[in-house]
């Protein structure tokens, strides 16, 4: 689907503020365990970026972007011809982010959720 330059222009500034927050470390990402992407979920969206390929590798990434409301989403590829270099501009600092967090489960059962269960 062919965008018109000022969608692109939008899609550039989100995907520059989630990189400037990720640097800012107001953004915090977490790398799924067993899964090939980090997530962060920014005013009820959740964001992914994956896949969790070396940096210097061909694999390409994407972004997607979906609200927890609703169905809707975007998607950004790095082969995309102008969003792109953003994409991977974002992975890298994301990669540099998360590089020493450890993976988590976000489904895993906790004791805060069982509660939050039995209290319905």
């Amino acid at each position: 689907m062919k965008r018109d330059a000022a969608m692109t222009e939008r899609l550039r500034g989100v995907i520059s503020k989630l990189e400037s927050q990720t640097r800012n470390g107001e953004l915090h990402w977490e790398k799924q365990a067993g899964s090939a992407h980090r997530y962060a979920q920014v005013k009820n969206n959740l964001v992914i970026l994956g896949p969790a390929a070396p940096l210097d590798s061909d694999v390409p990434r994407y972004l997607f972007i979906t609200p927890f409301d609703s169905p809707d989403h975007i998607e950004v590829n790095s082969d995309d011809d102008e969003l792109g270099p953003a994409v991977l501009s974002l992975a890298k600092v994301v990669e540099e982010a998360c590089q020493n967090k450890p993976a988590v489960d976000p489904f895993a059962v906790t004791e805060q959720l069982l509660e939050r269960l039995e209290s319905m």
